[in-house]
């Protein structure tokens, strides 16, 4: 049977059951933990020359390297995550654009797809994850590798009015053509980049599905990612640690809300903070009865636009607690630490509302998993934004839009008094969805139709659109 060979941004060895930050190193650590191979990337070192090291753990084996100062400042903290993320996330206002950054980013591509090649067996197939390493296809088959080669987007794709902000975006999108699938969270992320290549490149949609543009023909392809729930309900019962600060000093128990998101400003952060304030302020029959746990591990420490979201959050959480708190309650608990994913399970088990109010997101695990954690004899309520890609499939959560304060608010009302009954019903609606798109699914149905892609032959529409 062929290998599975990984290839994303940022890989670290994860040892069983420690926490993996963000939704691509938990999908990806768990499909290859089942399926085992290779995973190859950067180490996260940085002024290091790019020397391959290797490591195994259980049937993965971790392939790094680290990164030149000048590589990491343009490729990572430059291209990737100055222009793509922000403006993948909608964020034009955030987002800058630097000729030499972006001629960084082609260069470590080319780099890393170097450095991949005397690894590869002729039958391997290759997964490549995310924004980082869109022109990575391209740098492989300039080399000569004709591997089957596929591309997951984590993150949303957005519409070409978006997209064409970024200045070589023409150039960009036709290095994504040379893989052979294309995977998106989202049906509205698909649209997005087909509506790009039809409009913007005059590319053709095949009688069989597939596409052409710029002389390559692929296929583009919707693949929710998933979680493992009976592992997560699993470690969410077996937890017998610390809980929420959650106790009256009368031992009385007070609901409690728990989000748990990177620190960056696409999670909707400062939003969701002013939406608590408010509830406790239009809602005051829940002071000293409800607290709130956000857990918000750091993120690119060393981008200023993140050391703002910091500074800013803790003003807020200063200022709510400061203004609200009484002597034996605190009604908000901002942690900006990472934990032990057995610990996040017990403590979304837990909790009474899980809060998962993205500004945009591609699809956030954290929602699949706060509901796979939860008791189904008595669960909690899923207080979701309508910009995450879950809220296409759990649509049985309480689904708010993060620009209203006063909505969200309302949800977060309306769920603390929610009949058990209506619970149950809710609950029960997302697990059948999580279970129909699970984990297995995602890799199986992805990997399924990478293999059986067949190119079409060149022809006069493909070189029309070349």
């Amino acid at each position: 049977m062929s290998r599975l060979i990984v290839v994303s941004n940022r890989v670290a060895p994860i040892r069983a059951g420690k926490v993996a930050a963000g939704g691509l190193a938990v999908g990806v650590y768990d499909a290859l933990r089942q399926s085992g191979g290779i995973w190859f990337g950067w180490s996260g070192d940085v002024g290091a020359s790019p020397q391959v090291q290797s490591e195994t753990v259980g049937n993965i084996t971790y392939v790094t390297l680290g990164l030149t100062k000048r590589d990491y400042d343009q490729y990572y903290r430059g291209f990737s995550n100055a222009t793509l993320w922000p403006i993948f996330h909608y964020r034009i206002d955030l987002a800058r654009y630097n000729r030499e950054e972006y001629d960084g980013y082609r260069r470590v591509n080319a780099m890393l797809a170097e450095k991949l090649k005397p690894l590869l067996k002729p039958d391997d197939i290759i997964w490549i994850h995310d924004y980082h390493l869109i022109p990575f296809a391209e740098a492989c088959r300039q080399l000569g590798i004709r591997n089957r080669i596929g591309f997951f987007l984590h993150i949303p794709f957005p519409p070409p009015e978006i997209l064409t902000v970024i200045p070589p975006h023409n150039e960009l999108l036709k290095t994504l053509c040379y893989y052979d699938l294309i995977g998106f969270q989202t049906e509205t992320d698909r649209l997005a980049f087909q509506d790009y290549v039809t409009r913007e490149v005059r590319g053709v949609i095949e009688a069989d599905g597939s596409l052409t543009a710029y002389g390559q023909n692929f296929r583009a392809g919707v693949y929710p990612i998933g979680v493992v729930p009976d592992e997560i309900a699993q470690l969410a019962e077996g937890y017998k640690g610390r809980t929420h600060p959650m106790r009256r000093a009368s031992d009385r128990r007070r609901q409690t809300i728990i989000a748990v998101d990177r620190l960056d400003y696409s999670k909707g952060l400062v939003e969701r903070f002013r939406a608590y304030e408010s509830f406790l302020d239009n809602y005051p029959e829940h002071r000293n009865n409800v607290e709130f746990l956000q857990i918000a591990p750091t993120s690119r420490s060393d981008v200023r636009t993140y050391q703002h979201i910091r500074e800013q959050l803790e003003s807020q959480a200063g200022h709510l607690n400061g203004r609200l708190s009484d002597l034996d309650w605190t009604p908000l608990h901002y942690l900006n630490k990472s934990y032990d994913r057995r610990v996040l399970m017990g403590l979304f088990r837990q909790a009474d509302i899980g809060f998962v109010t993205p500004l945009r997101d591609g699809m956030n695990l954290v929602a699949k998993e706060y509901v796979a954690a939860q008791n189904p004899d008595d669960p909690g309520v899923l207080v979701l934004s309508r910009f995450a890609g879950a809220a296409r499939e759990l649509t049985s959560a309480l689904i708010v839009n993060p620009y209203d304060c006063i909505g969200m608010a309302e949800a977060l009302d309306r769920a603390l008094r929610m009949p058990l009954a209506e619970r149950r019903d809710r609950h029960a609606h997302m697990m059948r969805a999580i279970r129909a798109a699970d984990l297995d699914a995602w890799r199986d149905n992805f990997l399924r139709d990478l293999r059986s892609f067949v190119s079409r032959p060149k022809g006069r529409a493909q070189a029309a659109a070349s």
